[in-house]
């Protein structure tokens, strides 16, 4: 089976045991068999979408990603690739629930927010968080929260989420 990859995607894919894969931006670009993509990428070809925002969406794709390949990894296995993301580990398998009102632009932040435990309202909100590509369609003007998106963060989910859930973490 010809396994193709985008880059946001390769360590998921690798995690899950899959030596044998191709990395395209576009998949469809190749001749495969199945390209493992992000949730909210489109391809002509089958696939398997996962999500990467959130330690559990890590989590989760792994598995599901390691099904697929037929080398299922245990869930303590796949624990154990959280182990030096700090982060990570306290999100993985814990629920918060903060009193704090945030007005968010973009689903993968709302994932993100949902599992800080923030409440993702429209109004009477005291911060405004956004991914960097929409700075400039941000409407609101005080209590700004700017987190990376895709282009100027490590490929790498869990440094992705140390980063991103650091930035949030210091509006506790």
């Amino acid at each position: 089976m010809k396994i193709i990859t985008t880059p946001m995607c390769e360590e998921i894919v690798k995690l899950a045991g899959i030596s044998d894969y191709i990395i395209n931006k576009h998949p469809d670009d190749e001749n495969g068999d199945l390209a493992i993509v992000l949730s909210e990428s489109k391809v002509e070809m089958d696939s398997i979408a996962v999500k990467i925002n959130t330690p559990k969406q890590v989590f989760e794709s792994i598995k599901k990603v390691s099904k697929i390949a037929g080398n299922e990894i245990d869930d303590e296995k796949i624990s154990s690739f959280f182990k030096d993301y700090p982060l990570c580990l306290k999100y993985l398998n814990s629920h918060f629930k903060r009193d704090i009102n945030v007005k968010v632009y973009s689903q993968f932040l709302k994932d993100i927010v949902s599992d800080i435990g923030f409440n993702i309202v429209s109004d009477d909100f005291k911060y405004v968080i956004y991914p960097d590509y929409l700075k400039n369609t941000v409407v609101e003007s005080d209590n700004l929260v700017e987190i990376p998106s895709h282009n100027e963060i490590s490929k790498n989910p869990f440094e992705k989420i140390e980063l991103r859930y650091g930035i949030l973490e210091n509006l506790i």
